[in-house]
């Protein structure tokens, strides 16, 4: 049997999701709403203080816009600063920086529109002298230009204030909901994975029986490979993800077990990249459609056949798949007693990965027949 000789390259892993990071996310998330309303809101300033004074749209749309840039970027600007020292007071004292409570809400936003409304009219009137050649007068003067700026200001700063937090509380809400619910759907796969794994020992271990009274050998190896088994099936149960390579190990001990039972009636092929060999991939998710392989496609055969399992990237897509030369799909299906094992993986998926990740099942394109099931994961 072709064993996967696979090397995890060291590597670090990822840290904790900061408040940083979350606002710099949304930032990203929100930018075109922000250009969207920022571009309304101007309009309606300048259609509001052209209506008054009779005077040129065109230059005051110009002011409306540059005192908006101004305002946002100070506003945007002070909660990513606020998260990042938030952030760094945290790791200071020893406390987790994901979900900091100190800035969701409107205590990430009030520092940075306390500063909107304090510099964002005359940074924003100052760099509209620049692009237009006009000099504005003072907002000291409190004239009526200068009274509608700073109400118009004040007014959509607090409203900022409320939306922007109350958005941002129902969107941590939410993620906890959804975490919540991924945390729930995930033990329950798991524990209906597990109704699978005394079926698989209790036949290794009535062939192990067999083998130490005829070779030896034999029976020491298939020890040592259902060993491996055991530890790497108990360690992924307490793993998110794991490396890719981890799970090749994984599919190698248990091929081998398989092997030793099914003798020369099984060739089997590992196929996994250097370059791939570290890519964070759910645990025991190739298994299911492994087992599935062997006996719907291959133990029906007289003969056995040939599995090959392979990963490839594609661009951010991570594409694994297995094939194996057994009697193909439709009779398959119908031998085929449960399709536990591919709804489980389906649903996997779909509390991980949502709708970006896909199962599909199709006839391999072999004369001979067969099988190929393909898994597609966002490597994101």
């Amino acid at each position: 049997m072709a064993s996967p000789q696979p090397t995890i390259a060291a590597s670090s892993a990822a840290g904790p999701i900061g408040a940083a990071a979350t606002a710099r996310r949304r930032l990203r998330e929100e930018g075109p709403r922000t250009v969207l309303v920022l571009a309304v809101v101007s309009l309606s300033i300048a259609s509001l203080l052209t209506a008054l004074d009779g005077r040129g749209f065109w230059p005051k749309l110009v002011y409306a816009l540059c005192i908006g840039i101004a305002c946002t970027v100070l506003v945007d600007g002070t909660r990513v600063a606020t998260a990042a020292l938030s952030d760094a007071l945290r790791r200071r004292r020893g406390l987790p920086t994901e979900n900091n409570p100190a800035v969701i809400g409107w205590r990430g936003v009030l520092p940075g529109a306390l500063l909107a409304v304090l510099l964002g009219p005359p940074a924003g009137m100052w760099l509209a002298d620049q692009l237009t050649g006009y000099r504005s007068p003072s907002l000291l003067d409190f004239g009526t230009s200068a009274r509608i700026t700073l109400a118009i200001t004040v007014i959509a700063t607090v409203v900022t204030v409320v939306v922007v937090s109350t958005l941002e509380r129902l969107s941590a809400a939410r993620a906890e909901a959804e975490a919540a619910q991924r945390q729930a759907a995930e033990n329950q796969l798991r524990l209906l994975q597990s109704q699978l794994e005394p079926h698989m020992l209790f036949n290794t271990l009535a062939n192990l029986r067999v083998l130490i009274g005829l070779d030896s050998q034999r029976a020491q190896a298939m020890l040592d490979h259902l060993i491996n088994f055991l530890r790497a099936t108990l360690n992924a149960s307490r793993l998110a993800t794991h490396p890719l390579a981890a799970e090749f190990r994984h599919l190698d001990d248990y091929l081998a077990l398989m092997a030793i039972r099914m003798g020369p009636r099984l060739a089997v092929q590992l196929q996994l990249p250097d370059a791939q060999a570290t890519l964070p991939v759910p645990p025991l998710l190739l298994q299911p459609l492994v087992e599935n392989a062997i006996k719907h496609g291959l133990e029906p055969r007289v003969d056995g056949g040939r599995i090959e399992i392979a990963a490839r990237r594609e661009g951010g897509l991570l594409r694994l798949t297995v094939l194996d030369t057994g009697v193909g799909l439709r009779a398959s299906a119908a031998t085929a007693s449960t399709g536990f094992g591919l709804e489980q993986v389906r649903a996997r998926l779909a509390t991980l990965y949502g709708t970006r990740a896909t199962l599909t099942l199709e006839p391999a394109d072999l004369t001979e027949g067969g099988t190929l099931a393909t898994l597609t994961l966002p490597l994101d």
